[in-house]
């Protein structure tokens, strides 16, 4: 297998970080084989007309980032749309304040096909639902604008889908006359980019916008549109979840686990969600998601183990820490990808990897299985040591590697 020096650097770069990669990450996986079967059964679900709702729950750094990011990789080969963000306290699902809108136009602007695979695919997906539109219209010599509307017209009888068919059609008047003034407004407005109706009104002769309360309508317009542009689906993934947890104010904490219900209960064909959280985001009993009793009888009883055997069948994937052989494996595979996939190139051999973990084990013990971002921005900081002085011996530098457990501390104030 080789590995394309775009995939080799964004992959190294990201791992140094402390980050996960955008792209590549098919090169390290290792591990988890279960999860993510899990949530291949999900995206596949979804393209064919079902829905999924999935938790990931995992403590910091135990790779539920990657995960997700894995999953939206899954899901654009799947011929899905994607949309991704971070829970903030500037983005949330339910508020008074814009935040909920500005978690909205976050996800819109995320967007990704397979072939927009680093988001802003939005402005394509529309002109690929015009297109077809407009290949049907050729092929039965319709009026364009009447095409349109028809196929619109499954949108405009639900909840904000009469405004959302409107706006498309401004796009389409756009694309016609040239104005890419009225494209642009129209793109604005889909993006949730509107402060105040008054605003849309005169850009593009409607009379509302997405904001908080509509936003979880709008998603399911959104999926629904995606589909009439030739696509199988669309997947929602939230991170950071935990942001929730933390939020001082226990009634808007409430009020966002109310949303997350709605979401998860919606049933709307075609959609998916898949969100990211801490232990304490879910199992907290004053905090978390089981301090909301309709959520904790959906997520089951099995949820709260937190021993035993693992579940990949429920709503909730725990994960699990990595074992001694998964750790071992992704190590090689970070030796394989610094190497460029050759062989010959590599800088350090098995003894080197059987050493550094036992090294890890005994500066951090059990941390560095179930936390292991940390030991792979390590392994990664060796490599590039050794890779900037090829007289350099991983042996001496061995002892010298820096391997501070993260600091976190899940447990409820």
């Amino acid at each position: 297998m080789t590995v394309r020096a775009r995939e080799r650097d964004a992959l190294l770069k990201a791992l140094r970080a402390g980050v996960v990669p955008l792209i590549g990450q098919h090169h390290i996986q290792a591990g988890r084989t279960a999860e993510v079967a899990a949530l291949n059964a999900d995206v596949e679900r979804v393209a064919v007309g079902g829905t999924a709702v999935r938790f990931v729950i995992g403590e910091h750094g135990a790779g539920k980032t990657f995960l997700l990011r894995l999953t939206r990789s899954l899901a654009l080969e799947k011929r899905l749309v994607t949309m991704h963000a971070d829970i903030t306290a500037e983005h949330l699902l339910h508020s008074n304040e814009g935040r909920a809108r500005a978690l909205y136009t976050e996800l819109t602007r995320s967007m990704a096909t397979r072939g927009t695979p680093g988001g802003g695919a939005l402005a394509g997906i529309v002109e690929r639902f015009l297109s077809t539109a407009l290949d049907e219209a050729r092929q039965t010599r319709t009026d364009p604008a009447l095409t349109i509307g028809e196929r619109l017209a499954y949108l405009a009888t639900r909840p904000g889908g009469h405004d959302f068919a409107e706006v498309i059609g401004a796009y389409w008047r756009g694309h016609d006359t040239g104005d890419d003034h009225l494209k642009s407004a129209a793109l604005r407005w889909l993006r949730a980019e509107y402060p105040t109706a008054a605003e849309a009104r005169s850009a593009l002769g409607v009379r509302s916008i997405i904001d908080d309360a509509t936003v979880p309508d709008h998603i399911a317009l959104m999926s629904r549109f995606v589909r009439l542009a030739g696509y199988d689906g669309l997947l929602v993934c939230l991170d950071e979840m935990v942001n929730l947890y933390t939020l001082a104010d226990p009634l808007a904490r409430d009020a966002n686990y109310d949303q997350i219900l709605g979401l998860v209960s919606s049933g709307v064909a075609h959609l998916g969600f898949v969100f990211g959280g801490t232990p304490v985001f879910l199992r907290d009993g004053h905090s978390g998601l089981f301090s909301h009793p309709a959520l904790r009888r959906r997520l089951g009883a099995g949820a709260f183990a937190a021993v035993g055997p693992v579940d990949h069948s429920g709503p909730v994937l725990r994960l699990a820490a990595l074992t001694a052989e998964e750790v071992y494996v992704v190590l090689a595979k970070i030796r394989f990808v610094y190497a460029s996939g050759e062989g010959g190139r590599y800088l350090v051999d098995d003894d080197a990897l059987v050493a550094f973990m036992h090294h890890c084990f005994g500066r951090v013990g059990e941390t560095y299985f179930r936390r292991p971002r940390t030991t792979f921005k390590a392994f990664c900081d060796l490599l590039a040591v050794l890779e900037r002085d090829a007289g350099e011996s991983w042996r001496r530098l061995l002892p010298g590697v820096d391997l501070s457990a993260e600091e976190i501390d899940d447990r409820p104030a």
